[in-house]
């Protein structure tokens, strides 16, 4: 019996690439499911996932804030501070979207 030496790759790729393009659309259903078989979503991706949730269900919003701010505290923060400025930025997401994700982004790179 004759073994077959070329290795086979799905069309649709790896998880993470998958992800990745599934946070493009938008679309939470696609973003969820991609998500699940991430054996982790880092930080960073998971504020991309709050963005989209802000998007699409405004009521679930604060309360996929709250998950982010809770990793943010565990993980990454270095202080009291930095948590109030996370929350805070979240706070001013309704009113200033792209100057509060900066805010997030620039704290989270921070580390």
């Amino acid at each position: 019996m004759a073994l077959c030496e070329h290795v086979f790759v799905s069309i649709k790729g790896s998880p993470y690439p998958r992800f990745q393009r599934a946070l493009k659309t938008g679309n939470l259903a696609v973003i969820r499911k991609a998500a699940a078989e991430l054996p982790r979503v880092n930080l960073v991706d998971a504020l991309a996932v709050c963005v989209a949730i802000r998007e699409a269900e405004p009521g679930t919003f604060d309360r996929a804030a709250l998950r982010w701010l809770a990793r943010y505290a565990v993980e990454q923060a270095s202080n009291v501070e930095d948590v109030r400025t996370a929350a805070a930025a979240f706070s001013a997401m309704r009113d200033d979207p792209d100057g509060a994700l900066a805010i997030l982004r620039q704290v989270t790179s921070r580390y």
